[in-house]
């Protein structure tokens, strides 16, 4: 199946920090002159599009901010499609400002919803609360599973573990590898599976996710996998950095075969 629709992931693939990484924008020029519909899917919920386009802009790359999706973006269109609009938020204003954008009111009296993302003021009153709501009925939901960014700075799964040690109850996670986010990032493109790719660096997010949703998947080498942890998993395309032959892609398939409790940095 000839590929059509591009999934591409940011950290790692794109960019490293404020930097871009070698050849992106190549790969940014191959896409954009292949008119390919291109989604650029970040389990990051810490920044707005605005923000992630004048990332790339800052970094000598053009991408409209309409191709990026985020984690805090998935999760706020997830919820516009259940009952109740109150809720509690362990996050900050990129993703409050989704859910406000989505109709919800942010509270601490009887929320419907516990909604945890990313915050750097993460402290006792917080835990207690989010627990306290999810032990009495409120809905649990976490933008992303990431444990940790660069550098072992605490992400979403981190935060999300105490509440869950208390309650007993696992959050909804919307961002990858769950398919709920790249069904989401297709429907974005109005792009079927069979004819998209996904490019990440991580194999525990940004392939086990394609794999799971039927797309095409190829793993760089540029951000946090690097060739000795292939050993577990049969590939077929790995790729070292952008730019990346997305013209030339068929319908192989990876075969991950993880640890089960494997752990990675956000991406």
């Amino acid at each position: 199946m000839t590929i059509k629709n591009v999934i591409c992931d940011i950290d790692g693939v794109l960019m490293h920090d404020n930097t871009a990484v070698p050849g992106a924008d190549l790969f940014l020029a191959r896409i954009q002159q292949q008119g390919m519909p291109l989604v650029m899917l970040t389990n990051y919920p810490s920044q707005t599009a605005q923000d992630l386009a004048n990332r790339f802009a800052a970094a000598g790359l053009e991408v409209p901010e309409s191709a990026f999706y985020t984690s805090a973006m998935a999760t706020a269109d997830f919820l516009r499609r259940q009952e109740g609009k109150k809720a509690y938020v362990v996050g900050e204003g990129a993703l409050i400002h989704e859910l406000y954008k989505a109709g919800f009111t942010i509270t601490d009296i009887n929320p419907d919803f516990v909604i945890v993302g990313e915050t750097r003021s993460y402290n006792w009153d917080m835990m207690h609360k989010a627990a306290y709501f999810v032990n009495n009925g409120a809905r649990f939901i976490a933008t992303n599973p990431d444990t940790h960014g660069h550098g072992y700075v605490p992400a979403c799964g981190a935060l999300c573990a105490p509440i869950e040690k208390i309650t007993g109850r696992k959050p909804f996670y919307v961002g990858k590898p769950s398919p709920w986010i790249i069904r989401a990032a297709l429907n974005k493109m109005q792009a079927h599976s069979e004819e998209t790719v996904i490019v990440g660096d991580n194999l525990r997010t940004d392939i086990l996710a394609g794999f799971q949703a039927g797309l095409e998947t190829i793993l760089v080498l540029s951000g946090v996998s690097t060739s000795t942890i292939l050993k577990p998993c049969r590939s077929d395309r790995v790729i070292s950095s952008p730019p990346l032959p997305i013209s030339t892609c068929s319908s192989s398939r990876w075969r991950p075969l993880m640890p089960p409790f494997f752990t990675s940095p956000r991406q």
